[in-house]
This record gives structure tokens, sequence and C-alpha cells, in this order.
């Protein structure tokens, strides 16, 4: 399997897969292909069925085999970056819902819960996450650009919900209070950030589409009320 991620701010994953070779996404993934590539949907089980709907994403995935040589492409649905994620070994990763775009390999997916009670009610990367296990490829979409860091153990990053799209499973996370009255009132960083615990990798993106969407909101005309 061969890929390629072009288009600038508006990227497009095309991936070349060779006879025999397949890739998933979630079911309306895919945005163009050769006629030499078959698709086929799969729920993978009740319990994984359901696991997706509990995570608001499509019950279904569909999985894309070469009868022979060709081309497959996934867009974006936002402006912003695609990234592929490799795992190895086994290893996981924990994944905000929205941002799964395909994937390639030995992969399992899991619904992924969130331990810590303030995660619950105040996450903006939300209480339930996706888990990715096992050996392949994973790529992500990214709101805006991406940028990684590697926590070291005990080490924490502190972000502003809605930015963390990744962290390796070896993270943990929660969420802590803005400290301070006047912080919390005139800061204009919300009340509650989210904090990361290492060790492991995470990824963050610069323009969350519900920030996004919220700023543009604020910028429309509304009419006043009688």
């Amino acid at each position: 399997m061969k890929y390629e991620i072009s288009g600038d701010s508006l990227p497009v994953l095309k991936i070349q897969l060779t006879k025999g070779e397949s890739i998933r996404c979630q079911s309306g993934g895919m945005s163009w292909m050769d006629n030499e590539i078959e698709m086929k949907t799969e729920f993978g089980g009740v319990g994984k069925m359901l696991g997706r709907m509990i995570s608001r994403e499509s019950m279904a995935l569909n999985e894309y085999t070469a009868k022979k040589d060709g081309e497959i492409a996934f867009s974006s649905t936002f402006p912003g970056s695609i990234i592929a994620v490799p795992l190895t070994g086994g290893q996981s990763i924990i994944v905000q819902k929205s941002a799964f775009l395909a994937m390639y390999g030995s992969i399992e997916t899991s619904v992924f819960f969130q331990k810590k009670v303030g995660s619950v009610f105040f996450g903006g990367e939300g209480f339930i996450m996706q888990q990715f296990s096992g050996e392949g490829m994973v790529f992500l979409e990214v709101d805006g650009s991406a940028h990684e860091y590697e926590i070291a153990a005990g080490d924490q990053k502190i972000l502003d919900t809605g930015h963390l799209v990744m962290m390796d499973a070896s993270c943990s996370m929660d969420i802590q209070r803005v400290k301070g009255v006047k912080n919390m009132l005139f800061g204009g960083e919300g009340l509650f950030n989210t904090v990361v615990t290492g060790p492991g990798k995470i990824l963050v993106q610069s323009m969350p589409a519900s920030a996004t969407a919220m700023m543009l909101y604020s910028l429309m005309p509304h009419p006043s009320s009688s």
C-alpha cells in the first residue's frame, strides 16, 4: 500500500492499493476510486456496531478491496491536515471520535470511555472516544494544523478543550478547572482545560471545528428580540 496526502489546507488522502489489498473507513468516507476497487459494508458484530453508535459514528465500516491495482481517495471534511499514524507491536492509540478517516492493516477498533468524572461533564474531547490497536496505519483528520508532542512520564500538557486529537493509550486525560476567579471570568479561556499526563505521544490541532463554528456564529448578524 502506497499513499499520498496532497491539497494543502483542504487535503486529500490518495491510496494506491495493489491487487488483494484492502482499506477500511466510515460509511460514506470514500471520495473517489478506480473501478478496479470493490466495496463491502461490514458491521463487525452487534457489540462493535453498538459501540460505534454510542460514539456517534456510523454503524458500519466500508472495506474497499482492489481486484486489480487501483487508487482510492478520501477527502478532508474541514480545512486542516491528514496525518498517518503507524501502529506496531500491538500499540494502541486513543482518538477523538470525529478524527478517524481510514485504516489499513490488522487493526481492531473499540469504544474508549473516559474514567475521570471531570472528563464526562466538561471534556471538550468527549467522554467517549475511539481506540485503535494492532499492526498497520490509521489516518486521522485534523482541524487546522497538526502538532505532535512526546510527554515524559509524570509530565503534563495543558490544552484548551477541543484541541486534543490523539494520545497513546499509555497517557491519561483529565479535566482541570482554571485557577483563580479573575482568570475564570475574564481570561477568555473558559472554565476548564484538558490535562494529558505522560508517558506517551499526543497529537493536537490548532483550529477545532467546534471553536471555529462558535467564532463564526458570534460574527453573524442576529435579529434583535422584540
